[in-house]
């Protein structure tokens, strides 16, 4: 069975991929920066082969490329580092064709779209990113695409809305998890009621799998919809519900955000991507069910019960110690 290469394995996405393969009986091989994340995460199963590289080096990419056939990329940048995609891509592409790596799958998002034109966003629609963010992802898929196109590799691309889950920290429900938990208030950044989607993210690695390993799906894009169309508001409330509080919010809108984005350059450079909030991108993944048949997609209250439970496992683990001195 050959070894497939996860790029950038540390994050969350990469961690759901590789449970998937783990669970499918796959060698994988994870890369990334930190050999101590990697074995943290992924040390422990035989079938992981832990390999760091230097993204900035051609021969390290070369070397985490060596020997396999397929190469899932995720690797994230700084939300303030974006310029660093098409570049980092490039090189990757570079590396992995030297290396006689037949397929590529890019793990993409919703920005190269822009601003959406219609209710729902099929693979059909214009991509003509509104935000520099949305400029550079779409760089980084037309060198993926153009290499297929030539046909010096095979390309493929999942386009994802937002996600939420177990470790997912970057998302806008993630102070609702740690809030309702708490029974205090949740700082979230509003408009609350227009209509978003989300993932969860630990039903992304099968769907990956299993794109991969189809032929028909290289050489274009597809998206992976949530798992319906709701609210952010809909979604703290059963959030609270199920951490047992009544819901209780803060919403910043975009002037505070902007605010907040003197000291913190995370949200300072959420302000051009708050149109996300304004003007939703809801994916329409009709092709994606259509070229796999299963899609997979947990209920949000079901998604929503694993995330707390999740949190609370977590945080009863560094309390532990904390326990344990107290009493010493």
């Amino acid at each position: 069975m050959e070894t497939v290469a996860l790029f950038g394995a540390s994050g969350v996405i990469g961690q759901s991929v590789a449970r998937a393969l783990q669970a499918q009986g796959w060698p994988y091989r994870v890369v990334g920066r930190s050999e101590g994340s990697l074995r943290r995460e992924s040390g422990a199963d035989p079938r992981a082969e832990v390999v760091t590289w230097n993204p900035e080096d051609p021969a390290s990419i070369r070397a985490a490329a060596r020997g396999v056939r397929t190469l899932i990329y995720m690797v994230g940048v700084n939300y303030w580092q974006f310029h660093l995609h098409p570049e980092l891509m490039r090189r990757t592409l570079e590396a992995a064709i030297a290396e006689g790596v037949e397929r590529v799958v890019l793990i993409g998002t919703v920005y190269p779209y822009g601003l959406p034109r219609t209710t729902t966003v099929t693979e059909s629609h214009p991509r003509e990113p509104n935000s520099y963010k949305g400029r550079m992802r779409k760089a980084q898929e037309e060198l993926l695409l153009e290499a297929d196109a030539a046909g010096k590799i095979k390309g493929t691309i999942l386009r994802l809305p937002d996600f939420y889950g177990p470790g997912v920290e970057r998302s806008f429900l993630y102070r609702a998890f740690v809030a309702a938990n708490q029974g205090k208030r949740a700082p979230l950044i509003g408009p609350l009621d227009t209509p978003h989607e989300f993932v969860f993210v630990d039903d992304v690695g099968p769907i990956v799998t299993a794109l991969m390993d189809e032929p028909r799906a290289y050489g274009r894009f597809w998206n992976l919809a949530g798992a319906g169309a709701t609210t952010q508001r809909e979604m703290v409330k059963e959030i609270y519900a199920q951490a047992g509080h009544a819901p209780k919010t803060m919403t910043m809108g975009k002037g505070m955000v902007r605010l907040a984005g003197l000291f913190d350059p995370f949200m300072r450079e959420l302000v051009e991507m708050y149109y996300l909030l304004t003007n939703p991108v809801l994916l329409d993944d009709s092709a994606l069910r259509g070229l796999l048949g299963t899609v997979h997609k947990t209920p949000y209250p079901e998604g929503i019960r694993q995330t707390l439970a999740a949190l609370r496992r977590e945080q009863e683990a560094k309390a532990g110690p904390a326990r344990v001195a107290a009493t010493t």
